[in-house]
C-alpha cells in the first residue's frame, strides 16, 4: 500500500528540516552530557536526574523518527490560501455546521502547518475527504463516528 503524502509548504518543510538537524546534532550531544553528568552522581536506581535525562532522550529520539518519516513522505505545496477557489490540502476553510450560527475554521492538512487559532482537519478524515474539491456555498453531508453531519462551506482562505 502506498504511503499518503503529507502536504507541506516550503517554509514548513525547511523549518522541520532545521529542527531535525538540530535534534540530531546539538540535541543528542546535550542529552548525552546530561546522562553522563547524572551517571557521575552515583546509584542509577534512585537517580532522578538520570531517569529524567533518559526520558528526555526517549522523547527526543521519538521526535527525530517522527520528523524523518514526515519529511521523507512529504510533498511541497505551492498554492496559497488566497489563490484557492476550492478546498485543497493546505487551505483554511470556514464551515458552518447545521444548527450553528458561527462558522468554524479548519486548516485542511498537516498539524505541522497549524496556524494560531485554527483547528487542523486531516484530508484523509471523513470530513476532509468530503470537502476536497468543493467550493464556497456547497453543502456537504458526511459520515461522522456519531452519524451523518451536514456542513456548508462559507469561506476558503
Amino acid at each position: 500500500m502506498e504511503q499518503e503524502k503529507t502536504h507541506l509548504t516550503q517554509e514548513t518543510f525547511n523549518r522541520l528540516n532545521e529542527e531535525l538537524n538540530e535534534l540530531k546534532t546539538v540535541g543528542r550531544v546535550e542529552i548525552a552530557r546530561a546522562i553522563e553528568a547524572a551517571r557521575a552522581l552515583g546509584d542509577l536506581s534512585e537517580n532522578g536526574d538520570y531517569h529524567a535525562a533518559k526520558d528526555s532522550q526517549g522523547k527526543m529520539e521519538a521526535r527525530i523518527r517522527q520528523l524523518e518519516h514526515l519529511l521523507s513522505n512529504s510533498q511541497i505545496v505551492t498554492e496559497t490560501n488566497s489563490e484557492a477557489t476550492s478546498v485543497t490540502t493546505g487551505v483554511i476553510v470556514a464551515l458552518l455546521y447545521e444548527g450553528d450560527t458561527e462558522p468554524e475554521r479548519f486548516l485542511v492538512g498537516s498539524i505541522e502547518e497549524k496556524p494560531e487559532g485554527v483547528s487542523v482537519l486531516s484530508p484523509n478524515s471523513p470530513l476532509g475527504v468530503a470537502l476536497l474539491g468543493k467550493e464556497v456555498g456547497d453543502d456537504i453531508e458526511y459520515e461522522a463516528p456519531n452519524g451523518k453531519l451536514k456542513v456548508k462551506i462559507v469561506g476558503i482562505g
